[in-house]
């Protein structure tokens, strides 16, 4: 008897050994994942992202850029990336805030860890990928050129010919311009940079500059608020627009692209672009 017995409690210890074991994955009562984690298709649960401030999502832009980004006269953001930055950020469980300064400061900004991201209608090249990394590109930018009417420029050759063209200082019209004629470019004798493509544009109303290079959808915006300019028949050059983030920086970088894929899936993002850019 006292055998049995032994065997009997022997088998129950086991049993109860076996009750407070680890419980099988996929059960109900598993833990949900933290916070800045998502779950993607195949059921794995990517690194958790981490952000500048806890619970926010930290975008840094120079809102002087329409219709990508501008400034409300109630002293608030708007446009197409300001809207998908707040889409992505709900997305991600996060609160959007707007970090405007100017566009050089702004890929500053995100490249050192100031801010999560960059949206500024940021052109990807081989110069700021070696300090950045990129997101999956959102959009197609096109730069052009801006004249007088009634300018002798009237051709991409005829640039050759301009005394001084002006740019946004930082962006790959800037980049593209101010490079050596070896290279392509005009020269930095030939070219002025300034804080933004408004006040190019307006240097160009003042006869300080012969022409300005800049964005297609910002120089439609200028275009249309100063008479007697025009925008040149070819295109300067054809680039992608991508969200910038720190060096490393996978795991928020993962995060942004599978949002942003979602937004394109279910029509969000095209409903944006819609807003700011109408048809031809």
């Amino acid at each position: 008897m006292k055998k049995l017995m032994t065997l009997l409690l022997a088998l129950a210890m086991v049993l109860s050994l076996a009750a407070c074991g680890g419980k099988p994955a996929g059960n109900a009562g598993d833990s949900a994942p933290a916070a800045g984690d998502s779950q993607n298709a195949g059921g794995e649960t990517p690194a958790a992202f981490t952000t500048v401030e806890e619970g926010k999502l930290h975008m840094s832009t120079n809102a002087a850029f329409p219709p990508y980004e501008m400034t409300t006269d109630a002293g608030g953001f708007e446009g197409i990336d300001v809207e998908v930055a707040q889409a992505i950020a709900e997305k991600l469980g996060l609160e959007l805030v707007i970090d405007d300064m100017g566009f050089d400061a702004a890929l500053l900004a995100a490249q050192n860890g100031q801010s999560d991201i960059v949206m500024a209608g940021v052109t990807v090249n081989e110069e700021r990928l070696a300090v950045m990394d990129f997101s999956d590109s959102y959009a197609t930018g096109v730069q052009v050129v801006i004249v007088k009417e009634g300018s002798s420029i009237q051709t991409l050759d005829d640039l050759a010919n301009a005394q001084m063209i002006g740019c946004q200082k930082a962006t790959t019209g800037y980049i593209y311009c101010s490079d050596t004629p070896e290279n392509g470019g005009y020269g930095e004798d030939h070219v002025t940079a300034y804080e933004t493509g408004a006040l190019a544009v307006q240097a160009l109303v003042n006869g300080q500059v012969d022409a300005v290079v800049i964005d297609n959808e910002p120089a439609k915006s200028f275009m249309a608020a100063n008479e007697g300019l025009k925008i040149l028949d070819t295109e300067f050059a054809v680039e992608d627009y991508a969200i910038g983030f720190a060096k490393g920086n996978t795991a928020l970088l993962d995060a942004v692209n599978a949002a942003m894929a979602e937004l394109k899936a279910d029509g969000t993002f095209q409903d944006i672009v819609d807003k700011y850019i109408t048809a031809e």
